[in-house]
């Protein structure tokens, strides 16, 4: 275990003027406070936040935060308090203390909803100060590099977590080095034979190879001292689990892969840089399409580099990164190195220094977090738009399904009309590129063009694409898109989108229940007056009192005595028929009955399936002579269909929008092309199934009937699928004639004031 001293003379080998006498009290401090504690592997626990600073000393951060990583652990497994830390250390190191510390004793049903939550304390706390994160990164590589000591189900679960969250949040960050010895560790974990299969493929190729890799450095290099330029050439080794990502990802073997051994060439400038490419071009044939220029399109991380593949000496195929050091320092280091150097410019300023970024030499260690980071790192911005989702009010379970998202992303680059670049994931859609630019602009996309041509919002986008986004005040984003973007973004706004406008129904419905529930009453109605009650009713605003009165959270009797403390509630109770009427106004003597049809069975080629009265059903396409049956809630001429096929059952019927065809998306060989043949002189009612919400009085249900029979439909059954006090929920069978008999059945229902919505329900 590291000595006190020996700790301290790490900090001052970097920092001459560090705080001894910090890092003498944090040490002390922290090895009182774990005392008797031990490690799984039988240590001193202290042993584990001094391996954290000792980690932290390697990337030569300040003072405060070596001292934070000493008492990382303290507030969350001893006695220790953020009181006593600030008090005896200061805020600051109390803030970075109190940061690292896992939320405790949480009432959550889930290990995953409280992974999430602490995900979601930590990545706040990294907004307010950057250290955070380094200490942390620290913590969880100490951690796997021991995690051989811990039960097999931890280990599992550990190394899952540190791929999932913290190798990438390191790769985000810019962290090359510490992202990397993170997933190696991880996955000889999470996927043992793999890892010793990819390893040993590399021992072998590295005995193969010994004298190759030494050989075209030495080409290189000559190469470029013939042309003025100074550089230094390391050949280097991908490291399995990123082999076995790339594996996976582009489905290769891994003899197919063309950059296992690739070349790092470090020159002084960026015009250096430039020039080191073209000696490269000019020497050996580059592969198409193996070229990237990171120094003028900078990844979000700050990675900033040229990538090019050349096939070089022995026709060897060789991935060359050519940068300047301070490039090099970053793509290391990252945001660490960012921390480093108080002078550090905007990512895009042009730099050739070699001490450190851009020229900028070392600020003595003093400038982390807070006093030295640049807010407008590249890195850092998409940390800050990753805690915009924080406030939007995501469930735990969803802000980690986007914080994922985020991290696992290789980009593509888009250009606006204007020239403003944008980063996306691969895979990503105009609808990720709206949202991308700003979340008003995807919530009102109808359309884009791509390249000047008017694509679909389903298109993929690749590097380089311009895109316009044409955009319609009256769009609501619809609810099918969550499931056709990539990035957390859009699809968190999509799904708040919904919520939003789910809730404004609700709203209208509520008001109008109450509208007319305070006429019904002899009442005066006003918004100013729900709002002056709204205290009573427990709600903040109108809008959300107006929604729980819609969704039947609160009764319309409770509203009205609220607001008129004298009011007595008149309406007989539900199931005693008031002057022989029923709850909708119906007659009971009447005895309302509901026909339900028959359905059809058996169709041959060409030919109609009968029915019951031997009546056909006009639908061709079908071989043989197969039973048929009708989805759940129909199908109707006028829309297309498709046939589903079932074994012993014959074929069903879907219209071509029916959610439940998702179920057979992996069955191709069991959908039929089907189509409806008409016999415009025989007219023909098929069934159709409707959801309407619709207020409780008297009389609805006889105004619902009185639409459908006006329009010469039919009603085949009815049932209530909801049942409030002010409101209900049915779903309504019907027998139309076509899709636009529906249609005209539906818009003259929505037409009816008593009428809140009424939709088609396909199954």
């Amino acid at each position: 275990m590291m000595r006190q001293y020996e700790l301290v003379e790490r900090v001052t080998r970097y920092n001459p003027n560090a705080d001894e006498n910090l890092l003498n009290k944090a040490y002390v401090y922290a090895m009182q406070k774990h005392g008797t504690q031990q490690r799984a592997n039988g240590d001193p626990y202290f042993s584990h936040p001094l391996e954290v600073a000792a980690i932290l000393t390697d990337l030569k951060l300040d003072d405060a935060t070596i001292a934070a990583a000493l008492l990382h652990d303290t507030i969350e497994d001893t006695d220790a308090t953020r009181a006593e830390i600030d008090s005896t250390f200061g805020e600051d190191i109390g803030q970075l203390v109190e940061g690292l510390t896992k939320i405790q004793k949480l009432d959550l049903v889930s290990r995953k909803a409280a992974q999430a939550e602490n995900i979601r304390k930590l990545l706040l706390a990294i907004s307010e100060d950057v250290r955070v994160l380094l200490v942390k990164l620290a913590d969880r590589l100490h951690n796997m590099r021991t995690l051989q000591f811990m039960p097999e189900a931890s280990r599992r679960r550990i190394a899952e977590e540190t791929l999932e969250i913290y190798a990438p949040l390191a790769g985000r960050m810019g962290m090359h080095d510490m992202r990397e010895e993170l997933e190696e560790l991880a996955f000889r974990v999470v996927n043992p034979e793999a890892y010793a299969t990819i390893s040993g493929r590399l021992e072998e190729l590295r005995r193969r190879n010994s004298t190759l890799i030494a050989s075209i450095e030495k080409e290189l290099t000559e190469g470029f001292v013939r042309h003025g330029i100074s550089a230094e050439v390391h050949g280097r080794e991908k490291r399995p689990y990123s082999i076995f990502r790339k594996m996976e990802r582009k489905a290769v073997s891994f003899e197919q892969l063309s950059d296992i051994i690739g070349f790092r060439v470090i020159v002084g400038s960026v015009p250096e840089c430039y020039a080191a490419l073209g000696v490269v071009h000019s020497t050996w044939p580059a592969v198409p399409g193996r070229f990237k220029d990171y120094i003028s399109t900078p990844k979000q991380n700050d990675y900033r580099s040229i990538h090019s593949t050349v096939i070089g000496p022995g026709r060897q195929r060789v991935e060359l990164q050519i940068r300047t050091r301070g490039m090099e320092q970053v793509a290391e280091y990252g945001i660490a190195a960012h921390a480093l150097y108080k002078d550090e410019v905007p990512v895009r300023t042009k730099g050739n220094g070699a001490n450190g970024v851009n020229g900028a030499r070392p600020t003595n260690g003093a400038s982390g977090g807070k006093s030295g980071f640049d807010a407008e790192i590249r890195a850092y911005q998409w940390l800050r738009h990753t805690i915009e989702m924080l406030a939007e009010g995501d469930t735990p379970e969803e802000f980690l399904e986007h914080t994922k998202l985020e991290l696992f992303q290789d980009q593509v680059f888009c250009f606006t009309p204007k020239g403003r670049l944008i980063a996306l994931p691969r895979g990503a859609t105009p609808i990720d590129f709206a949202y991308a630019v700003h979340t008003d602009i995807g919530d009102t996309c109808v359309g884009a063009k791509i390249n000047g041509r008017a694509m679909p919002l389903m298109t993929e986008l690749h590097n380089g694409d311009e895109v316009e986004i044409v955009c319609s005040k009256a769009q609501v984003p619809p609810a099918a898109w969550e499931s056709m973007v990539v990035t957390g973004k859009a699809r968190s706004a999509i799904r708040r989108a919904t919520r939003a406008a789910v809730r404004r129904q609700y709203a209208g419905l509520g008001r109008r229940i109450l509208e007319r529930g305070f006429e019904r009453a002899k009442r005066a109605y006003s918004d100013e007056m729900i709002k002056a009650i709204l205290p009573r009713l427990a709600q903040s605003n109108l809008e959300d009192a107006l929604a729980a009165v819609g969704r039947g959270e609160i009764p319309l009797v409770d509203v009205l005595k609220a607001a008129y403390p004298d009011h007595k509630e008149e309406r007989q109770p539900r199931g005693r028929a008031k002057n022989e009427e029923g709850w909708f106004g119906l007659p009971r003597a009447a005895g309302l009955k509901f026909r339900v049809p028959g359905f059809p069975r058996k169709a041959g080629v060409n030919r109609k399936a009968n029915v019951k009265d031997d009546r056909p059903i006009p639908i061709r396409g079908l071989a043989g002579d197969m039973p048929v049956h009708f989805a759940e809630g129909g199908a109707l001429p006028g829309e297309r269909i498709v046939g589903i096929t079932s074994p012993g059952e014959g074929v069903t019927i879907y219209p071509i929008t029916s959610q439940a065809l998702k179920d057979f998306d992996d069955e191709p060989d069991r959908w039929l092309d089907v189509r409806w043949e008409m016999d415009q002189d025989v007219a023909e009612r098929f069934p159709a199934r409707i959801e309407v919400t619709a207020m409780n009085e008297p009389g609805t249900l006889a105004q619902i009937a009185q639409v459908i029979a006006d329009n010469d439909g039919n009603i085949s059954n009815l049932r209530i699928t909801k049942n409030a006090p002010d409101f209900s929920v049915m779903l309504i069978d019907l027998e139309v004639f076509d899709l636009k008999h529906l249609s005209r059945v539906v818009a003259q229902l929505r037409a009816r004031p008593v009428v809140s919505s009424a939709n088609r329900v396909n199954a």
